[in-house]
Parts: C-alpha cells; sequence; structure tokens
C-alpha cells in the first residue's frame, strides 16, 4: 500500500491566454510528486481569439463553446498521451479558462466540459473546482494555496506571478491567500501591439520610465483598499486598468515600467517577514522585475527549477483532483471566505 502511486494528468490554463499547460505526474501515498513529463502547448490565433472574444457572447455561444473548447482539451490530451507514450492514468484534473469570474455575483465560469472531455480521452475527469466554493459564499479562488500548503511547505511565503499576482502564507495557523494584482495580463496586452508575445526579461521595461501619476492612480484604486479574502477577474483589468493607462498616451516601454512598479510596490506590501518567497509563474522569467522585487522585499527570493516555474499551477490542480477522489479538503475557508472548509470538483465517468 505504500508503494502506491496515482498517475493524474493535469491542465491549466491561465488567463494571459499564453496556452494549455499540461502534465503527468504521479503522487506516492505521502504526496510525493514526480513530474513525469509535460508540456505548453499554445493556442492558435483562432482559439486566441475564441477566448479573449467569449467575455462579450451570448450564453448560448458561450454554451456552445464550453463543449468546442472541451473537445480541444481531449484531443490536446489524446495527443499528449500518444506522444509520450503514456500507458497508466488514473484521472484527468483540468482547470478549464476561466471566462467569467464574479465571486461578489454568485458566479464563475470555466469553460472546457468535463463530460466531452471524459467521453474523448475515455478517462475520468474532475473539473470545475471554483462553482461549489462560490455557492457556499466563498471567492472560488485561489485554489492553488492548498498545495502550496501540503506540497511546498518549506517557503514562507508562495507568490505566483501570472496573468494575475497572487500570494499565499501561513498567519495565526491558518493559510491565507489572494489575488494581488494584475501581472502578465497587463503587460503583455500591451506588448502584443508591438507584435511581440511578452517583454523578454523585462528588457523593454528596464528601458522606460516611470509616470508617477499614473502609478499613483493605480495604486489608489480601491480593490487594493479591500480586506481579504479577494480575487481578481479579466473584468477588473477590462474595467479599471486599461481605461486609466490608455488616458496617458504613453509608450509601450513606459507603461511597462510603471506598470511594474505598481506591481512590485503591492507585492512588497504583502511581504511582512524574512523566510524564503517562493517566486513561480511566467513572471519569474522576468528578471528585470524580480531584480526591482529583490530591491524591496525582507524575504530571501527563491526562483525554483523552470518545470516548477512553468507547471506549479498544472501540478496543484492535479493536487486538488488527488484530493477530491480521496474526499478530502482541497478548498479552505480562511483563503476563499466560504462557510466551511470542503471537497470540491465534478467527477465525470465515460460512458
Amino acid at each position: 500500500m505504500q508503494n502506491r502511486k496515482t498517475h493524474i494528468i493535469g491542465l491549466m490554463s491561465g488567463t494571459s491566454l499564453d496556452g494549455v499547460d499540461i502534465i503527468y505526474v504521479s503522487f506516492n501515498v505521502n504526496y510525493k510528486f514526480d513530474i513525469i513529463h509535460a508540456d505548453t502547448l499554445p493556442y492558435s490565433d483562432k482559439w486566441k481569439q475564441k477566448l479573449q472574444n467569449a467575455f462579450n457572447q451570448s450564453e448560448p455561444e458561450i454554451k456552445k463553446l464550453d463543449i468546442e473548447y472541451g473537445k480541444f482539451l481531449g484531443e490536446l490530451i489524446n495527443n499528449f498521451v500518444s506522444k509520450n507514450s503514456i500507458d497508466k492514468i488514473d484521472f484527468i484534473a483540468s482547470h478549464g479558462h476561466t471566462i467569467f469570474h464574479k465571486p461578489e455575483e454568485g458566479y464563475t465560469l470555466q469553460i472546457g466540459d468535463g463530460k466531452t472531455i471524459a467521453a474523448i480521452t475515455n478517462q475520468k475527469v474532475v473539473c470545475d473546482f471554483r462553482t461549489q466554493d462560490v455557492k457556499l459564499g466563498g471567492q472560488g479562488a485561489p485554489l492553488v494555496p492548498i498545495g502550496d500548503q501540503l506540497l511546498f511547505a518549506e517557503y514562507g511565503y508562495c507568490l505566483n506571478l501570472g496573468g494575475f499576482a497572487n500570494i499565499s502564507f501561513e498567519k495565526e495557523n491558518k493559510r491565507i491567500a489572494f489575488d494581488i494584482c494584475p501581472v502578465n495580463i497587463v503587460m503583455n496586452h500591451y506588448v502584443n501591439q508591438l507584435g511581440l508575445e511578452y517583454d523578454d526579461g523585462g528588457k523593454l521595461a528596464s528601458k522606460g520610465n516611470i509616470n508617477s501619476e499614473l502609478l499613483g492612480e493605480l495604486n489608489q484604486l480601491p480593490f487594493y483598499k479591500d480586506s481579504v479574502p479577494k480575487s481578481l477577474g479579466y473584468e477588473f483589468v477590462v474595467s479599471e486598468i486599461f481605461p486609466l493607462i490608455d488616458i496617458y498616451n504613453l509608450s509601450v516601454k513606459d507603461i511597462l515600467r510603471t506598470f511594474i512598479a505598481h506591481t512590485v510596490f503591492q507585492i512588497s506590501k504583502k511581504i511582512t517577514s524574512s523566510g524564503k518567497l517562493l517566486i513561480t509563474g511566467g513572471g519569474a522569467f522576468n528578471s528585470f522585475m524580480i531584480a526591482e522585487l529583490e530591491k524591496v522585499t525582507l524575504a530571501e527570493v527563491v526562483i525554483p527549477s523552470t518545470i516548477i516555474i512553468n507547471y506549479k499551477e498544472a501540478l496543484i490542480f492535479a493536487f486538488l483532483g488527488l484530493l477530491r477522489m480521496e474526499n478530502r479538503v482541497n478548498c479552505l475557508q480562511s483563503v476563499t471566505g466560504a462557510k466551511k472548509d470542503h471537497s470540491s470538483g465534478v467527477i465525470y465517468i465515460p460512458n
């Protein structure tokens, strides 16, 4: 029994739309993990456009897209399994792709229909991890902290720099976690205007100048005064961030430099003690932003292996699926603000 291992395929699609992260991972009974295969499969321009535009679609169009995206993920998984000659899968855990996230209004939506994925792959699927938490009065996010707590316990802080920056840490014997501010979802938007995918290493930002007035306005946005738990969605960026930045009519490099100053300031306010700070997500490769953060943080910054930087979220969604299959808690009341700790995720069995 001690030697039993569970083999899982985990999938994550982030708000920055750089692609689908997919991993094949095994966990032993003590939750020690081994990432056996991992890949990021970029979206075609067609899929990028579909997912970006979904925010403005009607309900029937979104339902259709939910099935279509489930089919896309199912085929993607089958190709990944075939390419890597994978022969043992206990189940698939899929985060899906977030279209709406408004927990204060009682809803959140991640598309990628689990029933369709199960039918195409002929595997059990766990998905839709957020909805139950929102129904229980929670934010439905962030969900990664249970993985931070159980898989990365040696770090005082776990910071993920993806589309949004989120952080988790222990406070008064409870796991606390929340979204801090947008990061790559904003910077990539402006870099895309130059025909680039992202600002490699922060090179463009490093040549820009901080616009103090814009920086001040960004730091004064009401979200930053809200108490936790709290989380962010694309809606916040569209309604609050882009219009504010666009008023100033700055060059892209000045926007990037100012936004990094904003990001670093917001993160530094949350790190109030020394200890180790684990940084993952695409922003960990932005060496300019990391250097700026190191100047102002009390903690020792740790940049882990590339596989952990790139695939920590996919790994943890695989782990959330494992906890759900074992009917163990995978959503923490102290993190999301739900009425109770609970085991979240919908399980689909192939017909």
